[in-house]
C-alpha cells in the first residue's frame, strides 16, 4: 500500500470513535450448507453493537480464508452496507431470519455505493470477496447458527 496512503488510514482510524479500550468482539463458529450438499465452517467476529457494526471490517488488509463477521440484528429489516475504509474485498451474504441467504453482493475494497438486502434481513456475513461463488454458496442455502434456530443438524 502506498507509504502516504497507510499512515494516512491509521491516523483517520484512530480519529474516529473506536470501541472501549481492550474490547474485543466475540467469536464464534458458523457452517453454510448449500443447496449442492456442500458444508462450509468459519469463525466469525460477532458484531452486534451499533459501534461494532460501524466498525466493521474497516482498515483491515486481510483477512483468514475460514473467517468473516456476522452482523446480527434483533429484527428482520432492509439492510444496507458499503465498503468506506474497507481495504479488503468482500462477499456481503444478506441473511433472513429462517437462516436462509436471501442474496450475495461482492463489494470492492473502498467503494462508498451501498449495497442491499434483497429482502428483510436479520444477519449479514462477510467473508472474502469471491469466495462465495468459489465454494459454490448462493442465495437460499442455509447459514447454521443459534442467531436463526439452525443450530441443530
Amino acid at each position: 500500500m502506498n507509504k502516504i496512503i497507510r499512515p494516512l488510514l491509521i491516523l483517520i482510524a484512530l480519529l474516529l470513535p473506536a470501541l472501549p479500550a481492550g474490547a474485543e468482539l466475540a467469536r464464534d463458529r458458523l457452517t453454510v450448507e448449500t443447496a449442492k450438499g456442500g458444508s462450509h465452517d468459519f469463525e466469525v467476529e460477532i458484531a452486534r453493537t451499533h459501534a461494532e457494526q460501524a466498525r466493521g471490517l474497516m482498515y483491515r488488509e486481510s483477512l483468514a480464508e475460514d473467517a468473516g463477521m456476522l452482523f446480527l440484528y434483533d429484527e428482520p429489516q432492509p439492510l444496507s452496507f458499503w465498503m468506506k475504509n474497507t481495504l479488503i474485498p468482500l462477499d456481503i451474504i444478506f441473511i433472513g431470519r429462517d437462516g436462509r441467504i436471501l442474496n450475495i453482493v461482492t463489494a470492492k475494497p473502498l467503494d462508498l455505493t451501498p449495497v442491499s438486502s434483497e429482502g428483510r434481513g436479520t444477519a449479514v456475513l462477510e467473508i472474502n470477496g469471491g469466495l462465495a461463488a468459489k465454494l459454490g454458496i448462493a442465495a437460499g442455502d442455509r447459514v447454521v447458527h443459534p442467531h436463526f434456530g439452525t443450530d441443530a443438524r
